[in-house]
């Protein structure tokens, strides 16, 4: 048994953020971004539930980052993620990446809906 390394699966952890940029994978985006098990993706932010709903079946929950402080998202997204039967937890987007980070390494169906920092 190695302790030194964490399979991630097919998802990949998030290494690092900063103002307005977030690595993931050794690739850096600019923008908001959305991360799972089918890979990673600019994001258009709480408007483009398209892109969050092709999740449902793939995860159990998925980590909302709302930013520099936590925020409420809106309510209709929220209802809409858990009709789907996805689980939606909301934190500021640097916990985000942690919590993310740590459910990959347990092996956990999770995904990552970030806004910049």
């Amino acid at each position: 048994m190695r302790l030194d390394e964490v399979a991630y699966n097919d998802a990949r952890p998030v290494q690092g953020y900063g103002p307005g940029f977030f690595r993931i994978g050794g690739q850096v985006f600019h923008s908001a971004v959305l991360t799972g098990p089918t890979g990673t993706v600019s994001w258009g932010g709480y408007e483009d539930t398209a892109a969050l709903m092709a999740l449902a079946g793939t995860i159990d929950v998925v980590l909302v980052g709302t930013g520099v402080e936590i925020a409420h998202i809106p309510v209709d997204l929220r209802q809409l993620l858990e009709g789907a039967g996805m689980g939606v937890e909301v934190m500021n987007s640097a916990a985000g990446c942690r919590t993310y980070n740590v459910l990959l390494a347990e092996g956990r169906r999770v995904a990552l809906a970030l806004l910049p920092v």
